[in-house]
């Protein structure tokens, strides 16, 4: 699969320096920074209330199932977005703006992602609402709109760290080396399907879960090879996760800002798995769609 022209001027500032060893070691970067970003973190946690408030807060940030934890657990991805423009920069002499495309194109292309979810979730809401599980109160209303701006500028965060290293960095990277579709489009969106692999809270239902985050980052790496732009695939990533996080949340997940929770939890094979390859089947939707609109 040749590379499209949108595309290769995404790829083209990754050419000065596209080594492999500068690509595993860009790797090495984003995980250090990460680490001081998340130790940095607790060290504010400590001065804030000492060792009570830092052994409180842990298992909170584990478990993500308060407002204060999910907060934390959110804010750790800042250390991703940095470490991958650091990478950048170090190792690739190039800013942090190659990353993400023209700055015009990832505004609009962003607006039809985000948009496109969010038109599913309206609709499935109006159709679907009245059929099957009904979701459980969680947070109240009150404390969900206190915490709504400060949740959707770290969902933001959150997506657009993984959009920048998964389909920015690796992508670009891989594609000046290796300009084959199997390369650069497969190979980041497995690693980030085998992040997302949990037995200890997806159970049997793990692989579904890590297959399904292997399909949304071929689907997401398409839309940025199709675009040159990071845009729809962080639209489609954030619009998704806010669902996801602050409008309903599965039982056992990343709960601690949702509206709503599920009556099952994440290992429930009966009802969780039909639910997964149905949300797959729409994403699919979703993305030939988007796919078709952008291209044009």
């Amino acid at each position: 699969m040749s590379l499209s022209a949108a595309f290769d001027r995404f790829v083209d500032p990754a050419r000065k320096r596209p080594a492999l060893w500068r690509v595993l070691l860009g790797l090495v970067v984003v995980a250090v920074v990460m680490t001081i970003w998340f130790a940095a973190i607790f060290g504010g946690v400590w001065l804030a209330g000492g060792f009570p408030l830092m052994d409180a807060v842990m298992p909170e940030l584990v478990e993500a199932d308060t407002s204060r934890g999910t907060l934390l657990l959110l804010g750790t991805f800042v250390g991703m977005m940095l470490g991958t423009m650091l990478a950048a920069r170090w190792l690739h002499k190039r800013g942090p703006g190659t990353l993400f495309g023209p700055r015009h194109m990832v505004l609009r292309d962003f607006a039809w992602g985000a948009g496109a979810i969010a038109l599913v979730v309206v609709v499935s809401t109006l159709l679907l609402g009245s059929i099957g599980p009904q979701p459980m109160p969680n947070l109240s209303l009150g404390l969900w709109l206190q915490l709504l701006i400060p949740a959707l500028v770290l969902v933001l965060i959150q997506t657009g760290a993984e959009e920048v290293l998964f389909r920015g960095y690796l992508m670009q990277q891989l594609a000046a080396r290796f300009p084959v579709a199997p390369v650069y489009l497969a190979l980041p969106a497995v690693l980030f399907g085998v992040l997302h692999y949990d037995p200890v809270t997806g159970g049997d239902n793990a692989w579904l879960i890590a297959a399904s985050a292997t399909l949304f980052g071929l689907i997401a790496g398409d839309l940025t090879r199709v675009t040159g732009n990071l845009g729809a695939a962080w639209g489609l990533h954030f619009a998704n996760n806010v669902a996801a996080i602050l409008l309903v949340g599965t039982t056992g997940t990343i709960t601690g800002l949702a509206l709503y929770v599920t009556p099952f939890p994440a290992d429930d094979i009966a009802t969780l798995r039909p639910l997964i390859l149905l949300d797959s089947a729409v994403l699919i939707a979703v993305w030939a769609a988007l796919r078709w609109r952008l291209k044009r």
